[in-house]
C-alpha cells in the first residue's frame, strides 16, 4: 500500500499534539553555574541538582543501536518466542542492516517477516506473504504458535480472513486455522486452547459478534459462551491474565458487556462476563476528546498499559495494575501518544512521542515541541504524581515510577503520514527491539527495526552527546583565565567526568564529575588560576563510566 494511504493502528496520533496547551514546569532545567580553582576532584552543580537514580534503579539495555534487517515500510506490531522476534505490519521488502534500499540484497518479504534477536539476521525459513496489513502479532503461551490480525484476506494466496496463526516450530502456516472474521483484527490473546481477539468486526464464522470474539486454537471454529460485547468502539490490545481465567481487554470504548469500562476492563475467559476491575485510568470521554488504551503487556503479577489521547492533555502515558482485580499500581502521565510497552524485569520500556515528563519530575515541555520516543521506566513505584492532573483525569499525585536515564533518538519517519516512529516494542530478558517507520536511530540509518541489548552484551559504544567549545576569559587584574561551559548529556549515561585540556596538551589540568540530563544541562566552569604567559586555548574532554570520550572545540585564545 502506498504511504500515502496507509491507514495507522492508532489513526492520526500525531493531530493532537499540534494542539496542546504548552505547560513549562519552574525549576526542572535551571541549575546554578559553579567553579573549580585548581585541580581538586569535586563534584559540580548547585545544591538539589543530583541527577542520579536512587540506589536499586534498575539497570537499562544499552543505548547502542543493534545492526538489524530493516524494512521498507512501516511495523505496527512484534512479539518473541525465544530468540525469533514476529513483526508485522505494511512493508514489502526487508534488507540488511547498512543497507540502502534497492540494495541488491533486498527480499521480498509482504506484511510479515521474523528475526534473530540476538543477532538481527533474518529468519529465512519464515517466509510468508499478507495481502493487507498485519496490526497485530502475537504468541501462544507455549510458543509454539504465532497469530497474526490485521486487514488481509489471504495468506500466501490462501484465504484468511483476519486472522491466521504460524507454527514456530517448522514456520508453517497453520493449515487448520482459518476463522472468518468480518473486519480488521487489531488485539490478540491466547491461550494454548483459546484465541481472544478484539477489532472493530462485528460477525465471525457467520455468528454476530461485537468487537470481541473467541475461537477454539484447534479448529478456528466459534466458543459459543464466549460473546462479551465492546459496545461504542474499537478494541485495540488484549492480555490473558495468569492464571487464565481473566481476559484484559483495552481499546477505545467506553463500556463492556453494557456496563461503563472506560478504555480498560476484564471479563472471564469462560463466560465472558465482567470481571472485576478496579482502576479508571483512562478518562471519560468528552465530546471528540477522549483516551485510549492502545497495547497490554503482562508480567508476573501486573499488567502495564499504554495510552494515547486525542485532545489538550488528555492521558497519553503508562499504567501498572494488578492483573487480577485492576487495582492501579502507578500511573505516570507523561504526554505524548504511547504506542507499545514491554516489561524486561525491573524495566518497563515504551515506544511514544513523549514531550512532557512533569509527572515524573523529568522533562518538561519546551516551545518548540521536542519529542523523545523511546522511554524507560522502573516497573514499580518510587514516589507520587509531580504535576497536575491531565485533563479530565481521574488521578492526583497517584503513584509514579520514576524514568530511567535510557534515551535512544529514533529519527521521525513519514511513510503512514502521522510521522512518528517506533510503533512496537519487544524483547526477552537479555535484549529489546523495537519496530516502526524511523529512518535512522542515534543518527545513523536504520529502517523500521533496531535492537538493543544490556550492557554486558552490547558493544557501550555510545559516546556524549558533542559539545560546543568553551569560552575562556582574562581576568582584567590578574593572569587568571576562566574557562565556562555547559555541561553535555550521554544516552544511558547519568554521571560524567569532565577534563580540562589546555592548549595542545594531554594531560588535564583539571577534572570535574557533573550529573547531567538533557533537559538538565549544568552551567560549569573552572579558573586556571596559574596559566604560563602567553595565550591559551583550552578543550574540555568527557568521559562517560564505560569510557566512551567526547571532546570539544577549542576555545578562543586568553591570556597574555
Amino acid at each position: 500500500m502506498a504511504a500515502g494511504v496507509a491507514e495507522g493502528i492508532l489513526g492520526r496520533g500525531y493531530r493532537h499534539v499540534r494542539a496542546l496547551t504548552r505547560r513549562r514546569r519552574a525549576g526542572l532545567g535551571t541549575i546554578a553555574a559553579a567553579a573549580l580553582v585548581g585541580t581538586a576532584f569535586v563534584p559540580f552543580g548547585a545544591a538539589g541538582a543530583d541527577t542520579s537514580p536512587p540506589t536499586g534503579t534498575p539497570a537499562t539495555v544499552s543505548a547502542d543501536a543493534l545492526p538489524t534487517w530493516q524494512v521498507d515500510g512501516v511495523v505496527w506490531s512484534m512479539t518473541t518466542v525465544g530468540n525469533i522476534v514476529y513483526a508485522t505490519g505494511n512493508f514489502t521488502k526487508a534488507r540488511p542492516p547498512g543497507a540502502a534500499a534497492g540494495d541488491a540484497r533486498e527480499v521480498p518479504r509482504k506484511n510479515i517477516l521474523a528475526f534473530n534477536l540476538l543477532t538481527g539476521e533474518l529468519v529465512t525459513s519464515f517466509d510468508h506473504s499478507l495481502d493487507g496489513q498485519g496490526l497485530r502479532v502475537v504468541a501462544s503461551p507455549d510458543g509454539k504458535r504465532v497469530y497474526v490480525g490485521g486487514e488481509f484476506t489471504t495468506v500466501d494466496g490462501q484465504p484468511r480472513t483476519r486472522l491466521a496463526a504460524f507454527d514456530t516450530a517448522t514456520g508453517d502456516l497453520v493449515a487448520n486455522f482459518a476463522p472468518k472474521v468480518s473486519n480488521k483484527v487489531r488485539g490478540i490473546a491466547a491461550t494454548d486452547s483459546t484465541v481472544y481477539f478484539g477489532g472493530n468486526f462485528f460477525n465471525v464464522n457467520g455468528k454476530s459478534r461485537q468487537r470481541l470474539a473467541a475461537v477454539k486454537a484447534a479448529d478456528g471454529t466459534n466458543v459459543d459462551t464466549w460473546k462479551p460485547t465492546a459496545d461504542d468502539d474499537e478494541v485495540m490490545a488484549l492480555a490473558v491474565a495468569p492464571g487464565g481465567e481473566r481476559v484484559i481487554i483495552g481499546g477505545k470504548f467506553q463500556k463492556l458487556n453494557g456496563t461503563a469500562k472506560v478504555g480498560v476492563g476484564a471479563v472471564d475467559t469462560g463466560t465472558g462476563a465482567l470481571a472485576t476491575w478496579t482502576s479508571r485510568p483512562v478518562p471519560t470521554r468528552q465530546g471528540s476528546n477522549f483516551s485510549y488504551v492502545t497495547d497490554l503487556f503482562v508480567q508476573g503479577d501486573t499488567v502495564f498499559g499504554a495510552a494515547n489521547g486525542e485532545g489538550g492533555h488528555w492521558y497519553d502515558g503508562r499504567f501498572a495494575a494488578k492483573a487480577d482485580n485492576g487495582d492501579l499500581v502507578w500511573l505516570d502521565n507523561c504526554y505524548g501518544a504511547t504506542y507499545g510497552i514491554f516489561a524486561q524485569g525491573k524495566s518497563v520500556y515504551s515506544v511514544s512521542h513523549a514531550h512532557d515528563c512533569s509527572s515524573l519530575g523529568a522533562f518538561p515541555e519546551t516551545s518548540p515541541t521536542t519529542w523523545h520516543r523511546a522511554l524507560a521506566e522502573t516497573s514499580y513505584a518510587t514516589g507520587t504524581d509531580k504535576a497536575l492532573p491531565g485533563s479530565n483525569s481521574n488521578y492526583s499525585r497517584q503513584p509514579v515510577p520514576s524514568l530511567l536515564h535510557w534515551f535512544p533518538t529514533l529519527a521521525m519517519g513519514s511513510f503512514t503520514k502521522q510521522y512518528q516512529a517506533a510503533w512496537a516494542v519487544t524483547g526477552n530478558s537479555d535484549y529489546i527491539a523495537m519496530g516502526g517507520e524511523f529512518p535512522s536511530v542515534n543518527g545513523k540509518a536504520q529502517q523500521g527495526l533496531v535492537r538493543f541489548a544490556l550492557r554486558e552484551k552490547a558493544p557501550n559504544k555510545s559516546a556524549p552527546v558533542a559539545m560546543t567549545a568553551p569560552s575562556a576569559r582574562k581576568s582584567l587584574l590578574s593572569r587568571r583565565i576562566t574557562v565556562s561551559w555547559k555541561a553535555t548529556w550521554d544516552m544511558d549515561n547519568t554521571a560524567l567526568k569532565y577534563e580540562v585540556l589546555r592548549d595542545s596538551g594531554t594531560t588535564p589540568i583539571a577534572t570535574l564529575n557533573q550529573n547531567s540530563t538533557f533537559w538538565s544541562l549544568p552551567n560549569m566552569s573552572y579558573v586556571d588560576a596559574s596559566p604560563p604567559a602567553g595565550q591559551h586555548t583550552y578543550k574540555i574532554k568527557v568521559t562517560d563510566p564505560l569510557g566512551n570520550v567526547t571532546v570539544s572545540p577549542a576555545s578562543g585564545a586568553a591570556g597574555r
